[in-house]
């Protein structure tokens, strides 16, 4: 009988290091390296050894606010290789196997991010009666690092939680328990103590520069019927030729489609797979589209709207152009339908689950923007006006959205150039060398030689005939000539600001556009930002042009003249031209007293094409010379010079 206290004594502190630490009153992280072994090939630097690797984290809500849409953040530092995730997906959507050290510009490690799924909601103690199954989730590891033998423990440098919200001390490992990391993150004090719910008890929609609300608007057993609805709120984005991919989690695929189309039909994975084996009365090669883990879906084109079979979706089939809402409202957006299918265990009408790694791209224009996407994440049904035109709406099943936003890269160059000229100057300033990169061998070229002037003829050339004219333009004006020559901007767009008259009451420039690239632009949109010269200005006359605020004058084609085509050959001449459109814009003075046109007030600070901001010269025309000011100059000369670039 005098084992049994200690016997009791064990199993109570067993039961105890399975609770959340005692002292934590808020998320408690943890990280848990269950074990390694040493994998072939096997090398001799004993840092370089690979080992096959299995480790948990947890995330455990001990605090009194719901953890919505949680994220954790683990900053490997071995070279870890990830080969399997459970219990929660990567935030970026990478495909597994993920090097999880590939770092940042700099070569620093960079944290990587896991999203909870599909428990992506911890509520707390007090709301569940401090039910596990609800207050806590696990991540479970498998893959691949590189370092030295026993003792040493290759634990992460960094465990944290991405939401803003919450204040976590650097995680430290017990003597006890050299395989564990711990850290017991805070609520930081003004949050939102309801976790971000609004009163319905869904998170709040967001917003971003691409919004993907995904719609489940009828759900079965088997089956349920999604509405995808692409919207673009960027002021200046525009997305063209757009091509969606996601990735299931559940063995789901694809049945059927409206307004949009897969890239592959492929039902192979089904018919060998489990999907084959469970549905086994269906005809894959009929009632099935696609089967990859991993779909790609594009927009139908525009004769396809009113097909009976895969059209008559609103918003569909325009090549999946997507317009912002300053230039078309109507064509902001776009959407499809799919039918999908389930998979045990989630055959029930309330079991239903997003795809997860949801990615945008276009695919036809070099303009198109590069987005990153947040993982979905629950709010409010989306309601619809009743398809009968009754006076009622219709409620979604369930409503996921997903916020996809613009990335820049600083090592990302401009697609797009600007060149200055004006009635008072000769001489064009023509973009600068390499304005949207270089070659990476130009051997016969100096890449930092500033761009030579130009004639204004020499505008409408391609690069190679516009350097003779230059040479020639050099000789007579008697500019020098660097050695070597300066390159090309290599540019496929190019916007010319000509500064055409200058007068007591107003002024006005003209605006015009070259397209150096073989594919014709429909639908164009610029955007020039004038910062001294905005409020005066009134109209265009060949353009839509509106001011938008912030000096950003928004301008389009008008009827006729939204179309730029792209470089053609013209009889006549030996050389290709660019396609060409171009307008004059009138302001006035009455507005922007004490305005300096000529000192540089008249040029524009920024210039956006199709939603891509293009590089600007580094100076501009000067007075009665052919010689140009350099912009650094003029602002230190003048409080009135113009700010550029």
């Amino acid at each position: 009988m005098a084992a049994m206290p200690f016997i009791f004594l064990v199993l109570l502190a067993h039961t105890a290091s399975a609770q959340p630490d005692a002292g934590c009153n808020g998320i408690l992280l943890t990280y848990t390296l269950q074990r390694r072994d040493k994998i072939r090939p096997h090398v001799a630097a004993p840092n370089s050894q690979p080992y096959s690797f299995s480790a948990s984290a947890t995330v455990v809500n001990a605090g009194t606010r719901p953890l919505r849409s949680w994220a954790l953040l683990l900053t490997f530092v071995h070279g870890e290789i990830l080969v399997s995730v459970d219990g929660a997906v990567l935030t970026s959507g990478a495909a597994l196997p993920y090097n999880t050290t590939a770092g940042d510009a700099a070569g620093r490690p960079t944290p990587t991010s896991f999203t909870g799924y599909p428990q992506t909601d911890l509520l707390t103690p007090i709301a569940t009666a401090g039910d596990p199954a609800k207050t806590q989730a696990t991540v479970s590891l498998v893959g691949t690092l590189f370092a030295g033998p026993e003792p040493y423990v290759p634990l992460p440098s960094f465990l944290s939680l991405a939401d803003p919200s919450y204040t976590c001390p650097p995680a430290t490992n017990a003597t006890s328990s050299p395989t564990n990391l711990t850290t017991c993150c805070v609520f930081t004090a003004g949050g939102d103590p309801t976790g971000g719910l609004v009163e319905s008890g869904f998170l709040p929609r967001r917003t971003g520069d691409l919004v993907i609300t995904y719609d489940v608007l009828q759900s079965y057993d088997t089956t349920y019927l999604a509405l995808v609805t692409l919207e673009n709120d960027a002021l200046l984005g525009r997305l063209d030729a757009w091509q969606l991919s996601w990735r299931w989690e559940h063995g789901e695929f694809i049945s059927s489609m409206r307004g949009a189309y897969p890239r592959e039909v492929d039902t192979a994975e089904c018919l060998y797979g489990p999907q084959g084996q469970y549905y086994k009365d269906l005809d894959f090669s009929k009632a099935v589209l696609n089967c990859d883990r991993r779909p790609v879906v594009h927009d139908l084109p525009p004769s396809r709207a009113n097909d009976t079979e895969i059209g008559r979706i609103d918003h569909c089939c325009r090549n999946g152009t997507i317009l912002p809402k300053s230039m078309d409202v109507a064509r902001s957006k776009s959407a499809f339908q799919m039918v999908v299918y389930k998979m045990p265990p989630d055959l029930n009408r309330t079991k239903l689950y997003p795809p997860t790694g949801f990615n945008v791209t276009g695919a036809a224009s070099a303009l198109n923007p590069e987005y990153a996407c947040d993982p979905p994440i629950s709010v409010s049904p989306s309601e619809y006006p009743d398809p009968s035109g009754l006076t009622s709406i219709t409620v979604a099943v369930a409503t996921w959205q997903v916020v996809c936003n613009i990335t820049t890269s600083p090592k990302k160059p401009p697609r797009c150039c600007v060149s200055f000229s004006s009635f008072y100057n000769e001489s064009v300033v023509p973009c600068r060398t390499c304005a949207c990169g270089c070659p990476s061998s130009a051997p016969t070229c100096s890449t930092t030689a500033p761009a030579m002037l130009l004639p204004p003829q020499a505008l409408l050339m391609p690069f190679d005939r516009r350097a003779s004219e230059a040479l020639e333009w050099a000789d007579q004006k008697h500019l020098g000539v660097p050695k070597p020559m300066p390159c090309g901007d290599f540019c496929g767009v190019s916007v010319n600001w000509h500064v055409a008259t200058d007068f007591t009451g107003g002024w006005s420039a003209r605006l015009t556009l070259f397209n150096w690239d073989g594919t014709d632009m429909p639908d164009w949109f610029t955007a020039i930002v004038m910062d001294k010269a905005y409020d005066g200005f009134e109209q265009a006359y060949s353009f839509n042009a509106t001011g938008v605020g912030n000096s950003t004058i928004f301008v389009r084609g008008a009827q006729g003249l939204n179309f730029l085509l792209g470089e053609r050959n013209m009889s006549g001449v030996d050389y290709p031209v660019p396609g060409k459109q171009q307008s004059v814009f009138s302001f006035t003075k009455k507005k922007t007293p004490g305005i300096d046109i000529i000192a540089g007030d008249g040029f524009p600070s920024k210039v956006f094409f199709n939603g891509d901001e293009c590089a600007m010269p580094l100076r501009i025309p000067s007075q009665g010379t052919s010689v140009v000011v350099p912009m650094q100059l003029c602002l230190l000369v003048s409080a009135f010079m113009l700010l550029l670039l």
